[in-house]
This record gives C-alpha cells, sequence and structure tokens, in this order.
C-alpha cells in the first residue's frame, strides 16, 4: 500500500508540474523557438522536478530502499503518466494513439521517451544516490 501511495503523489506532482508547463511551452515559447526547441528546453526542468519530487517522496513516505519497491513506485507513476496522456492529451488533441506517435518529432519525441524512462528509475537512483552519501 505504501509503494502504491509513493507511486501516485510521485504521479499527481510531476504530472501537475507538466500540466502547468504544458500551456507556458505551448504558448509562449513554442511561437518563439519552435516545438522542438520548445520542448527539448522543458525536458531539463521535468527531470529536475521528478528528481527532487522522488527523493522527497522517498524520504518523506519513507519507501523500503529495495529495488523493487523503489521500481513500483517508479513503475506506478509511469503507468499512471501513461494512462493520463493517452486520455487527456489524446481527447484533447483528437489523435489516435499511432497519429499522436507518429506526430512527434525525432529529436524530442527520443528525448521524451529516454525521459519516461528516467522518471520510471528516478526513485531508484536517488536512493543509490542517497545512500552512498550517507
Amino acid at each position: 500500500m505504501q509503494i502504491l501511495k509513493a507511486g501516485v503523489l510521485y504521479f499527481v506532482v510531476v504530472f501537475g508540474a507538466g500540466f502547468i508547463l504544458g500551456p507556458i511551452r505551448i504558448l509562449w515559447i513554442v511561437p518563439r523557438l519552435g516545438r522542438r526547441m520548445a520542448e527539448l528546453l522543458e525536458m531539463p526542468i521535468m527531470l529536475a522536478i521528478a528528481i527532487v519530487t522522488a527523493r522527497w517522496i522517498v524520504r518523506r513516505l519513507a519507501v523500503p530502499p529495495t529495488p523493487s519497491c523503489r521500481l513500483g513506485m517508479g513503475g506506478i507513476a509511469l503507468s499512471l503518466l501513461l494512462i493520463a496522456e493517452f486520455t487527456l492529451v489524446l481527447s484533447l488533441r483528437g489523435f489516435s494513439i499511432k497519429e499522436y506517435l507518429t506526430t512527434r518529432d525525432p529529436v524530442a519525441g527520443t528525448v521524451y521517451y529516454v525521459a519516461l524512462g528516467v522518471f520510471a528509475v528516478m526513485p531508484l537512483l536517488v536512493a543509490r544516490r542517497s545512500a552512498r552519501a550517507t
């Protein structure tokens, strides 16, 4: 139950940040710099949010330091993120999943897919970092 709670909270915070940054990217950055550059500029911000959030949740909820617990937290958050993206974003844009995947910029899309993987393993990565620090 603790891992589920941690995964849901991780998803909510990171998705909420992305939900706030999305309109900023679309309304102000895309018209000035283009879609690819706007998405690439957003990635380090989202990565920093994921790092801080994962570290905070792991400590706050005392998620056990085992890889299965930490990856479980990240897997739950990733699953919720993909469900939210495929339902909310696709319904707002009117795309099918296939259209959505084929219309992504090749560079920014690849960075995004890598970022999703990093998002999923971040609870484990922050655990290893904090274990080395102690």
